[in-house]
């Protein structure tokens, strides 16, 4: 299952090259991470779970200048087996991918703060699968 969402680049998102900064893609692979999160879990995952990047790789391949917009689509292109798992995010304009993410994220249950493997009911939101 996937998430998309759409982004502005705003005045206050572009550097000194005239175009997006990094830490604004930084920015958006979390919201659209988060948007994904709160549009397929169940309210009791919300209240009892957080999750935390613990590695980002990022391909930059074309810019986005003040104004424009661009397409986020973030999905997880396999179940976890344990603690972590692989998001992928791209951004798309005009049909050219500009920028791809490879995220590694953990769970955190909230009342302990520990790193938890991923419970099968939590990960069943994010995938068809019976």
């Amino acid at each position: 299952m996937t998430t998309t969402k759409t982004f502005t680049a705003a005045p206050e998102d572009i550097d000194e090259l005239g175009h997006v900064n990094n830490a604004v893609w930084v920015r958006w692979i979390q919201d659209i991470a988060l948007a994904h999160w709160y549009a397929q879990a169940l309210p009791e995952h919300v209240d009892a779970y957080i999750w935390v990047v613990v590695r980002h790789e990022i391909d930059y391949r074309g810019n986005l200048k003040v104004g424009e917009s661009v397409e986020a689509r973030t999905w997880i292109p396999d179940p976890p087996t344990g603690a972590r798992f692989d998001r992928r995010v791209a951004f798309v304009k005009d049909g050219k991918t500009l920028v791809e993410a490879k995220t590694t994220w953990a769970i955190i249950d909230k009342a302990t703060q520990r790193i938890l493997r991923v419970p099968k009911d939590v990960t069943a939101r994010f995938f068809d699968t019976p």
